[in-house]
């Protein structure tokens, strides 16, 4: 793998500052009863003695709110694996940001959502790995679940809070896309995100097993084509195809360090969820350097900002200011270079060999999956 070795920035190239983030991941914890192959978490998690405090929380969402961050996304792990979750959420409220909490619903009750409800929680994102017990219980490793989920549903819409379905499909699943999308309904939904697995951590080291095939690609296109019209003003329907299905590369992130950051579970802060598997990117913590600090001339932040960095393919490109060159990580896990052209471009000299990866773990069973646990 080649290392990144950040280029000194010339008095020529300097940038003008970046405008403020939008939005903040805040990954409370790696803890999770679930073992999702699919997991975007990275292989080391952090263990429980090394996760910020809520007081320690509480300091960074008044920085973030300081910065300019508005959409705070609590996640994990599971973020009900923490039993102080009702004051991290009071926290963020009285920073003034607006809260998401992004969970599989297991450690959820009726009593305790109310609870989140009073500390002034605004959404929940609910995770969905199948439409029945019998392919939801099997992905996410986790006997029960399924129902746990349906039950923690009713307390949601109960009380009232706006719901997400974030139904994660892949191989085994996109077969019941129309059936996913129908549950979400159902369930009281105001908008589903159909997200193909995105091959980072856990999900990249599972990725024979989770590939979808081109047929399935192309069928669920035109389900959600058709979706989108039947549920019209009932049901917003995002859809995040697979990237190695695409001719061209999503705007990853937006671009890189550009409208959101990741903290993970012991205050280090990301530029996204995977820069982690970058070599030689120099990350900071927040515990020990000002969020602001981070965000404006961090290291790892600017490793990627602007069009300095871009091969010339990239650079020339007429699509460079619609997809900011691709994504890092993704050119990092396949080309093993995070400066390559990413690979899912079709003018990337690695396309082909993306292509031919594909064919060869489509065309053959899958094998089982690697579920994601935590240490004892």
């Amino acid at each position: 793998m080649t290392a990144v070795h950040p280029a000194p920035v010339s008095a020529r190239q300097v940038r003008p500052p970046p405008e403020a983030p939008l939005a903040m991941l805040a990954e409370l914890t790696h803890r999770c009863p679930l073992a999702c192959p699919y997991c975007s978490n990275p292989l080391e998690l952090t263990g429980r003695e090394r996760e910020l405090t809520a007081e320690q929380w509480a300091g960074v969402f008044r920085q973030a709110a300081g910065l300019g961050v508005l959409q705070l996304h609590l996640s994990g792990g599971e973020p009900a694996s923490r039993p102080d979750l009702v004051q991290i959420v009071t926290a963020a409220r009285e920073a003034g940001l607006y809260t998401n909490l992004i969970t599989s619903g297991i450690g959820l009750t009726g009593r305790r959502l109310e609870e989140l409800d009073a500390a002034g929680l605004d959404h929940v994102q609910l995770s969905l790995q199948g439409v029945n017990a019998g392919i939801a219980d099997h992905v996410g490793g986790y006997k029960g679940g399924f129902d746990r989920k349906m039950m923690v549903a009713a307390e949601i819409a109960r009380i009232g809070f706006p719901l997400t379905i974030n139904a994660v499909m892949h191989r085994h699943n996109l077969g019941d896309l129309a059936q996913t999308i129908a549950l979400a309904h159902r369930l009281g939904a105001r908008r589903i995100e159909i997200a193909c697995v995105q091959f980072q951590g856990w999900a990249l080291r599972n990725r024979a097993a989770l590939q979808p095939t081109r047929e399935q690609v192309e069928d669920a296109k035109r389900i959600v084509a058709q979706a989108r019209v039947d549920y019209a003003g009932r049901l917003s329907i995002d859809f995040v195809p697979p990237d190695y299905f695409a001719d061209f590369p999503k705007a990853c992130m937006n671009g890189w360090g550009s409208t959101g950051l990741n903290i993970a579970p012991d205050g280090k802060v990301l530029p996204c969820h995977a820069a982690e598997i970058i070599p030689g990117l120099q990350f900071q913590n927040v515990l020990t350097t000002p969020l602001a600090e981070i965000w404006n001339d961090g290291p790892a932040f600017n490793a990627f900002r602007g069009t300095d960095w871009m091969p010339e393919l990239c650079r020339a490109c007429d699509r460079r200011d619609i997809d900011h060159g691709g994504c890092r990580c993704q050119a990092m896990a396949l080309a093993g270079d995070a400066r390559a052209t990413d690979p899912v471009c079709r003018r990337s000299p690695h396309r082909a060999a993306l292509d031919a990866l594909i064919a060869a773990e489509t065309g053959v069973a899958p094998p089982p999956f690697e579920y994601r646990r935590m240490p004892h």
